[in-house]
């Protein structure tokens, strides 16, 4: 029955909150996976605290987000590809040396800041 409501809310989403969310699970991956491979610091609390705001806000998960909202329709591909993309990023800035003293840390932060002040500003 719990499937049924978190798919029923998920397809009254209109667009630019199905954007926002996306969005929000993408800055939090980004930022775990910065800190897991940079920082030695595997917790995901970024992705744990937008799960929890997700779910006392709109009675939805990261994982039911990245199921239901995502193009790819399933958490593992959405997952499998977050972090090529990370990891990409990553080589192309010199690996975790190279942003260590670059503004990449400081630019994932403000996006999974910004995005988790959008969700808590929704209705």
């Amino acid at each position: 029955m719990g499937l049924g409501i978190q798919s029923a809310v998920a397809s009254e989403l209109d667009e630019a909150t199905e954007v926002l969310l996306i969005e929000a699970v993408e800055a939090a991956y980004a930022l775990d996976l910065y800190h897991a491979r940079c920082r030695s610091d595997g917790s995901n609390r970024r992705t744990e605290n937008l799960n929890k705001l997700l779910a006392s806000r709109m009675r939805m998960t990261v994982l039911r987000v990245q199921d239901d909202v995502f193009p790819e329709r399933n958490y593992r591909k959405v997952q499998e590809r977050l972090r090529r993309d990370f990891l990409a990023t990553l080589n192309e800035n010199g690996g975790c040396a190279g942003v260590k003293d670059s503004e990449l840390p400081a630019e994932l932060r403000a996006r999974y800041d910004e995005k988790i002040r959008a969700i808590e500003a929704l209705p």
